[in-house]
């Protein structure tokens, strides 16, 4: 069988395709591919930066593959590392995450893009969460979309299974940016280039500072970041980088970002 993620890497950025005809649908081998893809690019240190997209113009992932469980793969069987579609509980993940929703999301594939950082669509992307109309829950959405979208709205997508489309995900803050389907990659490209072009270790300490404090009081999360117990924002303030940046403020120039 033909390897269903697709890799393509330029510089510090790697782009991963869901490439599963005919929508994209995730089993428990795509799932634990897709795990060793992202725990890859986590350890790699010259690798900033990742891009998460789907094959084709019609489904970005319509989540869990049914007819895979209908065959045999348990709901409850070994997803591999970082869980479903290997995001979403791989430890450590500290560089930014761009998913590309080239169309429909829906979802344990909505699960996959809200484990991104950052959330492009193209114009005739549409999200949803129909779960609830095959007696299922959406576990991860059910943690997930409250904290990121006002709570009713996705207590209704959660309780009814209501699709929206893009223009309505982004006026709920649940996407970033919408653009004509022709242009999104590029678009997710230029993103990722920007942000490869930042600094990797002030990166990896923004994402352990939300990731930790997501549940603590503000002063609790203030306190460990005072008290020198991130490992991230240590290694940060110890580093070449941290000095290269003022240096480079000084010498009113671009400063050049190491990663150590």
């Amino acid at each position: 069988m033909e390897n269903p993620i697709k890799t393509e890497r330029r510089g510090h950025i790697l782009a991963v395709t869901l490439d599963r005809p005919k929508a994209n649908a995730i089993d428990l081998m795509t799932s634990r591919i897709m795990g060793d893809v992202f725990t890859d690019f986590r350890d790699d240190p010259d690798l900033r930066v990742a891009i998460v997209t789907g094959a084709g113009e019609k489904f970005f992932c319509p989540g869990w593959d049914l007819k895979a469980a209908a065959g045999g793969d348990a709901v409850d069987g070994d997803y591999g590392k970082g869980g479903f579609g290997g995001l979403q509980e791989l430890r450590g993940l500290n560089k930014p995450v761009i998913a590309a929703v080239n169309g429909i999301c829906c979802g344990g594939g909505l699960e996959l893009a809200l484990s991104a950082d950052i959330i492009l669509a193209a114009e005739h992307a549409s999200f949803a969460l129909p779960e609830i109309r095959s007696g299922t829950v959406a576990d991860a959405a059910s943690i997930k979309l409250p904290k990121r979208i006002p709570y009713h709205i996705a207590m209704e997508m959660l309780l009814t299974g209501r699709w929206i489309e893009a223009e309505e995900a982004a006026r709920w803050g649940l996407i970033n940016h919408i653009y004509p389907g022709k242009d999104l990659m590029a678009e997710a490209w230029k993103l990722a280039e920007l942000l490869a072009s930042g600094p990797p270790l002030v990166y990896a300490a923004l994402k352990e500072i939300v990731r930790e404090a997501e549940d603590m009081k503000f002063q609790d999360a203030l306190n460990r970041i005072t008290g020198s117990q991130f490992e991230t924002v240590e290694k940060l303030y110890r580093s070449e980088d941290q000095k290269e940046g003022a240096r480079a403020f000084a010498e009113k120039r671009d400063p050049v970002w190491k990663g150590r």
